[in-house]
């Protein structure tokens, strides 16, 4: 049973198979930047006591994804159900990014306010990240558009003020809701306020100078006895890097916990659906803005209070954050409005009964620009099997973001393969720039995706099968990328009916070596 990207699947009300006589609230409950340092997602060291416990009242998701590893485009996916390629939130939307939606994008809560005639109340508290504010308008907003991105999200405190707040509102007016509560952990901050650390891990702990947040108690990690993850570099430098980042994710377990003990002070927690997922992956080496597994896998947990809901159990179906949209509307039982555009569909009916696994079930992914100097588009398919990367810009170098830029690990790689000295890594900063056009990798022998195999006659056929299906996703979603990078894309005029992708003639072309990366000029800040 294939579980997403059913493109533009009309939506029916009521589809779910648990029989709910009542729409049920949707609490979700969204991370920045996190992967799977947790210890439902066997994390030996991370501390994370209550993001377990609601593994074990809910349902843990092994194969959820994101289909942009970007913080702007993921939000935006969530809340429309469209790729950021069709949505056109592309890159950032803050600062000097300026992404937006495009002008008819509607998403989740103004189509609850509209389908619902106003008896749905919508509501966010923390990071909201996306735009513009007419296209996503919450009926309760709490975010880094009224306060300063720290306070409303990673003050767990205040935090939980404002869910009170919101929750007490629904209760008083009789009204279901869909409330997203967006922490800003474990998002890096170095860049910005180094005084707090890293990842801010010092910011609120009480620590001189640092103030305090009441409600979090800080888990200080001793680096020297953290392991090192297998696609990281085993260095001191990454070991004292993931201490300040599980650090972080202690105040984000905490502020999660909460968030749950306000539910049910409420009285609300018996019909409410919650859901616990992250953006994107950690900004590590292949991790944020990649499309390689640490960027785009997603830690997923959701719990019903259905009694006959699974409980304390995992499920290995193929499913996507895109899913996250229809899985709200089928929750509160409202189907979109006419003409409304989505893929995926409603992750409902898992929390049942487990879907019979088929090695065609897929997943779908389209980044296209994080920063918006990072243009480096790429699109992505992934079944239970293989993966397929299409690098379409892949005569330039993989760009790097800022606040990774300036991260400890990445400045000891960099510095490293500058003084030419070896570094426990399995990639090195050249392979890591310089990227094929085509990356196919068996991830069931190949969980690193350090083989690629797109060139290997053996897989020819498995490359030609995924690069269809890709295609076609691409067609049926609308990509305007579709025809990169060696055609055109004609779809007015004479081609209005029929688009057509017209050769820009690259296979006449004989391409120049690549610079390699052996000689580095040094650049002066005026």
């Amino acid at each position: 049973m294939r579980l997403t990207f059913a493109t533009f699947l009309l939506f029916l009300w009521g589809s779910t198979c648990c029989g709910a006589t009542r729409p049920q609230n949707v609490l979700l409950l969204l991370a920045d930047d996190a992967g799977f340092e947790m210890g439902a997602y066997l994390n030996k060291y991370c501390q994370t006591p209550n993001l377990d416990a609601l593994a074990s009242t809910g349902l843990l998701f092994n194969n959820a994804f994101t289909s942009v590893s970007s913080c702007s485009p993921s939000r935006a996916q969530l809340l429309t159900g469209q790729a950021s390629h069709s949505n056109g939130m592309y890159g950032l939307h803050q600062g000097v990014h300026n992404f937006n939606v495009l002008p008819e994008i509607i998403s989740l809560p103004n189509v609850l306010r509209q389908q619902s005639n106003g008896s749905i109340l919508s509501g966010i508290i923390g990071k909201k990240h996306v735009g513009p504010g007419a296209n996503f308008k919450f009926d309760f907003e709490q975010t880094e558009e009224q306060h300063s991105i720290n306070q409303i999200g990673r003050n767990i405190t205040r935090m939980k003020e404002y869910a009170h707040e919101f929750l007490s509102q629904a209760k008083r007016e009789n009204r279901s809701f869909f409330l997203t509560v967006a922490f800003h952990d474990p998002h890096r901050c170095g860049h910005i306020t180094p005084q707090f650390g890293e990842f801010c891990e010092r910011w609120g702990s009480g620590e001189e100078g640092m103030g305090t947040i009441p409600d979090w108690k800080p888990i200080y990690y001793d680096w020297r006895n953290l392991e090192v993850p297998p696609w990281l570099p085993d260095t001191d430098v990454v070991r004292q890097e993931l201490a300040a980042q599980y650090m972080t994710i202690s105040r984000l377990d905490q502020g999660v916990s909460l968030m749950l003990r306000e539910l049910q002070r409420s009285g609300l927690a018996e019909n409410t659906i919650v859901i616990y997922t992250s953006d994107n992956g950690p900004p590590f080496p292949g991790g944020r803005t990649n499309l390689y597994e640490h960027g785009i896998r997603s830690p997923l947990i959701i719990s019903s209070p259905q009694p006959d809901a699974r409980r304390h159990q995992t499920s290995a179906a193929m499913v996507s954050l895109l899913d996250i949209y229809p899985t709200v509307l089928d929750a509160l039982q409202l189907s979109p409005s006419n003409g409304t555009r989505f893929s995926g569909q409603s992750i409902l009916p898992v929390l049942f009964n487990e879907p019979k696994p088929d090695e065609n079930d897929a997943v779908f992914g389209s980044q296209s620009y994080h920063e918006v100097t990072m243009a480096y588009p790429m699109r992505m398919v992934r079944n239970r099997r293989y993966k397929l990367i299409h690098n379409l810009n892949y005569w330039a170098d993989f760009p790097i973001d800022q606040d990774f830029y300036t991260s400890p690990t990445f400045q000891q790689i960099l510095n490293a393969t500058i003084n030419k000295q070896a570094l426990p890594w399995y990639r090195t900063l050249q392979q890591y720039y310089q990227r094929p056009e085509w990356e196919l990798y068996d991830i069931k022998t190949d969980p690193l995706e350090r083989f690629n195999l797109a060139e290997k006659p053996k897989y020819t056929a498995t490359l030609k099968q995924l690069q269809q299906k890709l295609f076609k996703w691409q067609v049926d979603t609308e990509d305007p990328w579709r025809c990169a990078p060696h055609a055109v894309l004609q779809a007015q005029g004479v081609f209005k009916k029929d688009p057509v992708c017209l050769t820009l003639g690259h296979e006449a072309i004989q391409r120049p070596k690549r610079k390699v990366l052996s000689q580095y000029e040094q650049y002066v800040l005026i």
